[in-house]
């Protein structure tokens, strides 16, 4: 990868850095016990996490197409996963979401060398966030794992009204940081929002991923972007 024009790196936040599945599981196991759910659902943690994993995939997707609010994704995501295992509790999924959003942020778990390449590359590079979220769950994960002070720019969508892949998005970041689309470089692990979304603005794209592909660079473990930065 050509890097004589580059200034600024733009990292995804979750499950590009903080490791968001691994954090989500955790509490989401807690709580699933604390709400004796597999009484109520008469299935395994495993099987409901998927299930709202999927549900949750589907709500975020419209949240950013802006067909649905904010409130409504928190508030009805739990009850929607309950619904898809023959329960219906709207109270239950209601505090179930409230309990979730206090103690989810508090995770701990990085991906794999994210400290590392963040201290390797700070030294070469303006360093910035661009996550979709909410601004005061996605600043408690930052603070929490000692992320803030690595990054000039820390952009989160609901501050502008838009998420990844909008081009808008990105063309904002470049207004913040004062960049030029050629000096600017993605790294995240979703190929719509991350790769696809840099791409459009004119930027370019290191997609985390453990698949390789011929059309687009990509790395499986983040301390491989030394040997391309």
């Amino acid at each position: 990868m050509a890097t004589n024009r580059l200034k600024h790196l733009f990292f995804d936040l979750d499950d590009t850095l903080w490791d968001f599945e691994g954090n989500s599981s955790n509490v989401m196991r807690l709580l699933f016990n604390n709400y004796q759910l597999e009484y109520h659902l008469n299935t395994s943690f495993e099987t409901f996490f998927e299930n709202y994993k999927q549900i949750n995939a589907g709500l975020w997707q419209q949240y950013s197409a802006k067909l649905i609010s904010k409130d409504y994704l928190r508030n009805h995501r739990f009850e929607l996963s309950f619904n898809t295992l023959n329960y219906s509790n709207y109270e239950m999924g209601l505090a179930f979401s409230e309990d979730y959003i206090s103690h989810s942020p508090q995770g701990k778990l990085l991906k794999p060398n994210s400290l590392e390449i963040l201290m390797y590359l700070k030294e070469k590079y303006a360093l910035h966030v661009i996550t979709n979220g909410f601004k005061e769950v996605q600043t408690i994960k930052l603070n929490n794992c000692n992320l803030t002070p690595f990054f000039d720019q820390i952009i989160i969508s609901e501050d502008y009204q838009t998420n990844k892949p909008d081009r808008k998005l990105f063309e904002i970041a470049q207004q913040l940081t004062n960049a030029n689309p050629e000096e600017c470089l993605m790294i995240g692990d979703n190929f719509e929002n991350d790769v696809l979304g840099a791409i459009s603005a004119g930027w370019r794209a290191v997609w985390y991923t453990p698949i390789q592909h011929r059309d687009y660079q990509t790395v499986s473990d983040l301390i491989e972007l030394k040997g391309l930065l």
